[in-house]
């Protein structure tokens, strides 16, 4: 899949355990490791807003397009 997601990245840069990203954002852990692990179809922008503001970043942050 050509867009990769960066959660993991911001999460060691701002030292946040999964467990501490999951419940500031009101998901499941299991939904989170979805979306880090690249596994999810498809995000809800209010996931996203919910990311971007607990990370303290920008969608682009987050989300990286690459051409295979």
């Amino acid at each position: 899949m050509p867009i990769v997601v960066n959660i993991d990245v911001m999460m060691a840069r701002r030292k946040m355990s999964a467990g501490e990203l999951a419940e500031r954002i009101g998901i499941t852990p299991a939904n989170l490791s979805i979306l880090k692990n690249n596994k999810a179809k498809a995000i809800r922008f209010s996931t996203l807003e919910a990311l971007c503001h607990a990370l303290e970043c920008k969608p682009a942050d987050l989300l990286d397009y690459v051409e295979e």
